[in-house]
């Protein structure tokens, strides 16, 4: 099993949480992002940075990907194509997605694209909490538990 984050937009504190567990259980953690960035030195953890562009980083997680692997994101379009090729997907806020329950979530995505391209304000996602971070620290920890 590897990991891999879409780091772009992944909070630090998340980061700093998946670097200790991959640390901890020796499990393969890649970040991919547009930027350079910054990781500890590590046998099992490692950053590709891919040219800039739209969804570049997605597509380039998708070819990584296999099916038992797990990706953490928000992006509802690149855990969809996850989801499709049989890998987990844990959000930032400590949310899986799943078969059940992604096609509802691009729907809803959808829509309030929609909205807002006819100019109505829909506002944004509430700001990263702490108690954010704990319910990714605790899904994360359920999850890896049950790969040992």
């Amino acid at each position: 099993m590897n990991i891999y984050v879409d780091a772009d937009a992944c909070p630090k504190v998340i980061k700093e949480v998946l670097f200790r567990a991959a640390e901890r259980l020796q499990i393969p953690l890649t970040l991919v992002a547009n930027k350079l960035l910054h990781h500890p030195p590590s046998r099992v953890i490692r950053a590709i940075q891919v040219e800039q562009g739209f969804d570049v980083a997605d597509n380039k997680i998708v070819a990584l990907v296999a099916r038992g692997d797990l990706v953490i994101t928000a992006d509802i379009p690149l855990a969809a194509e996850v989801i499709a090729q049989g890998g987990a997907v844990l959000n930032p806020r400590g949310e899986f997605y799943t078969k059940d329950t992604i096609q509802e979530r691009l729907t809803m995505r959808n829509f309030m694209e929609t909205l807002r391209g006819s100019g109505v304000e829909t506002g944004g996602p509430a700001g990263f909490s702490q108690r954010d971070c704990q319910m990714f620290a605790n899904q994360l920890d359920k999850f890896l538990a049950k790969r040992k």
